[in-house]
């Protein structure tokens, strides 16, 4: 094999492969957010399918590989939005995930309860106009969340996943939906939660609402 066909071969091997996503938008969106001046960004629901788990592997295991790589999708997301930010492109500012994350905690709001919780109730308690929640499904766990990453490390199963996600927007006064994105996608962006979250956010950042008026 020649080395350009080598380079091919290594360069696509390591891509990922998405679906168009899915976009859904309030014909209100304009009216319901006229006001709006900062959004909270809430830990993701994720999801990791458990089935066929190798024998040192339990369920508990997986489910706090769960909640780690929750934790760690809410920061690579407010990371990417931060830096669109920076280059103007929004009209409203993030709450520092530290302070969302910390409120949430004083409420006794954890982690396996914010779906129990409505999005207005949220809103209140974060003393924000609108949360940004997200969840992510996952055919395998990912390679940075904890003792499941010894499975990838060690090649239990290799290196690609399949990977189903949405963002959604509610605001503040009655929880209405503002703004939904479904996206999918399978490849080694599956292998950690960091390329996980800068693929789905630079996806969703090209449709993000909020957007200055050029």
């Amino acid at each position: 094999m020649s080395k350009f066909h080598l380079f091919v071969f290594f360069a696509f091997s390591g891509m990922m492969v998405a679906c168009a996503p899915s976009v859904y938008k309030s014909p209100d969106f304009d009216k319901l957010t006229s006001r709006h001046k900062l959004v909270a960004i809430l830990p993701f629901n994720v999801q990791i399918d458990s089935r066929n788990l190798p024998k040192n592997v339990t369920a508990e295991m997986v489910r706090e590989d769960e909640k780690k790589t929750s934790y760690s999708i809410q920061g690579h997301a407010y990371g990417y939005l931060l830096q669109e930010l920076s280059k103007k492109k929004f009209t409203v500012r993030f709450q520092d995930i530290d302070k969302t994350n910390a409120l949430l905690r004083e409420k006794g709001v954890e982690y396996g309860t914010i779906r129990d919780k409505t999005r207005e109730d949220l809103c209140r308690l974060l003393d924000v106009d609108a949360v940004l929640s997200g969840k992510v499904n996952l055919s395998r766990p990912m390679s940075e969340g904890g003792a499941v990453a010894i499975g990838l490390l060690f090649g239990v199963w290799g290196t690609t996943n399949e990977v189903s996600a949405n963002l959604v927007l509610h605001e503040h006064s009655r929880g209405e939906l503002l703004w939904k994105y479904d996206w999918q996608a399978e490849g080694s962006v599956g292998s950690s939660a960091e390329k996980l979250s800068r693929s789905l956010m630079r996806s969703a950042s090209k449709n993000f609402p909020y957007q200055k008026k050029k």
